[in-house]
């Protein structure tokens, strides 16, 4: 589906440039899964999500909390070689700093990550492009079943990211 929206958009079917971001998302009592993120302080799971410069979802990756950012997106490239096989270029935010992260991404994707710090801009402004990402991620908050983690196991939760996705690709048909 998301092919299909790229190309009535005058793209190409897959994307050479992603914006990946990981949201902590708390856990509810019935969740079985969870870990604690000592940074957010909250207990549950993170979704990481690769999407291009629409917000189009490319990769989803479901993980407990302790997972940091980093090796979440890596597992992500991971497991979406495929929908990620044209990405050159990869922006990410400061927490995916650090050589080892940049060298499995250019192993696993071939792409380059060009990292996008708060610090260096010397005051608040909105990071470049990456508003692109965290409004996916308010895309997801409008589902009711997202706002908390309310399921059981990671697949779960994985697979209501998903259909959350499909229904707003379906409004874009």
């Amino acid at each position: 589906m998301v092919a299909k929206i790229r190309t009535q958009n005058g793209r190409r079917r897959k994307t050479s440039f992603c914006i990946v971001d990981a949201q902590s998302v708390k856990n509810s009592d019935t969740a079985k899964n969870k870990g604690y993120d000592a940074g957010k302080k909250n207990s549950g799971i993170k979704r990481h999500i690769a999407v291009d410069t629409q917000g189009l979802p490319h990769a989803v990756h479901i993980t407990t909390a302790n997972v940091t950012d980093r090796d979440g997106a890596i597992e992500m490239a991971n497991y979406a070689k495929n929908n990620l096989s044209y990405v050159q270029n990869m922006l990410v935010d400061g927490g995916y700093t650090g050589a080892n992260f940049a060298a499995e991404i250019e192993k696993i994707l071939g792409a380059s990550v060009e990292v996008v710090k708060r610090n260096e801009l010397h005051k608040f402004v909105v990071l470049p492009k990456s508003w692109v990402v965290e409004r996916s991620f308010a895309w997801l908050e409008k589902c009711r079943r997202l706002w908390k983690n309310c399921e059981r196991k990671i697949n779960t939760s994985m697979q209501m990211v998903v259909l959350a996705f499909i229904a707003l690709l379906l409004r874009r048909l």
